[in-house]
């Protein structure tokens, strides 16, 4: 019988018992074991109120600590790519949460210690693992709605309190690199790696952009030949309501998308094609978190192939970086 994943999880994150502590817990092969914060005492009470057995004393201790198989990285964005390239280089699988990295120039980075090492590294886009986003693939990949013309996505938030690390430039915030890097990577999913027509942000504090708006230009993707329109925008002071979307459009129909981000709060596709009018919503359960897990355990266990790998990565930051060039904003730095 093979030994469940000991996984070791860097900060006392908000995001870590929705993204992997409720879902290790229904998965036989993956165990938390460890939990490290910047702080010992912040570590311990963390580790506490979430069943985990043993408290390492900093990042470090944890990265290099040899009963751990994998860490888990929901650090601040400036910090992903350090202890990435750490937990690699110390032997350690790691899912990341998203922004990957600063920029795409740290995201090459670390993808190159993970092809040294030959370890898994993953994107924690766990939209990309639910059964609502791998619909909108599957009809695409049929031609339901004939060859592809254009692709918007949003996703619109109300993030208020002033010390949200989202809104510091110097651990890399910003609208973009955190509500905005979804619909961004819907769409590089749906219509291929993009050229940044133009874009335009509106700032909350120089340089930090709380709303981003991008004009996209997609040539030959996966789902078309010649060239696709798209418009991405991410709003985390927004007046228009909160939620995340897109509309597809085809030349034979269109295909629209609700509540990609958060399914298990709403989510609905339609589709209008020559077939007609219809629209499917799935079931709260199982959660995308529950299938980025299972996603992240086959590539370690049988070396299956995940749509958020390294290389994907890497084109969502030069993506990003992309954007913010266009939008006159500096790129978001490594702290």
């Amino acid at each position: 019988m093979v030994a469940p994943l000991r996984v070791g999880v860097l900060g006392a994150a908000k995001i870590a018992p929705k993204a992997l502590l409720a879902p290790a817990l229904l998965h036989p092969d993956v165990e938390v074991t460890a939990v490290a914060a910047r702080d010992e005492a912040t570590a311990r009470a963390y580790a506490e109120r979430h069943g985990i057995p043993r408290v390492l004393p900093d990042y470090e201790a944890l990265v290099g600590d040899p009963d751990l198989d994998v860490v888990y990285n929901p650090l601040p964005m400036a910090l992903h790519g350090r202890w990435t390239k750490a937990a690699l280089g110390a032997g350690k699988h790691v899912l990341c949460e998203k922004p990957f990295t600063a920029n795409g120039d740290e995201a090459a980075e670390v993808v190159a210690v993970a092809e040294r090492t030959g370890l898994v590294v993953m994107e924690a886009f766990h939209h990309r693992y639910h059964p609502l986003v791998e619909r909108l693939v599957e009809l695409l990949e049929r031609r339901e709605i004939g060859e592809l013309r254009s692709v918007d996505a949003w996703f619109r938030a109300r993030i208020n309190r002033p010390d949200d690390i989202r809104w510091k430039l110097e651990l890399a915030g910003g609208s973009l690199m955190d509500i905005g890097t979804y619909p961004l990577h819907l769409m590089r999913t749906v219509a291929g790696e993009p050229e940044v027509v133009s874009a335009e942000a509106i700032e909350r504090t120089p340089a930090v952009d709380r709303t981003m708006l991008a004009h996209l230009r997609f040539t030959d993707g996966p789902f078309h030949r010649g060239t696709v329109e798209g418009r991405m925008a991410s709003a985390m002071l927004s007046r228009r309501g909160r939620g995340s979307g897109a509309l597809v459009v085809g030349t034979q129909g269109s295909i629209r998308v609700e509540g990609f981000v958060q399914p298990t709060v709403h989510n609905r596709i339609e589709v209008v094609s020559p077939r007609g009018r219809r629209a499917k919503s799935f079931p709260r359960t199982p959660t995308t978190y529950d299938g980025q897990l299972a996603a992240f355990v086959r590539a370690v266990r049988e070396g299956a192939p995940v749509p958020t790998d390294g290389a994907d990565a890497v084109a969502q930051m030069r993506a990003i970086d992309a954007i913010y060039t266009a939008a006159g904003l500096p790129l978001r730095q490594p702290a």
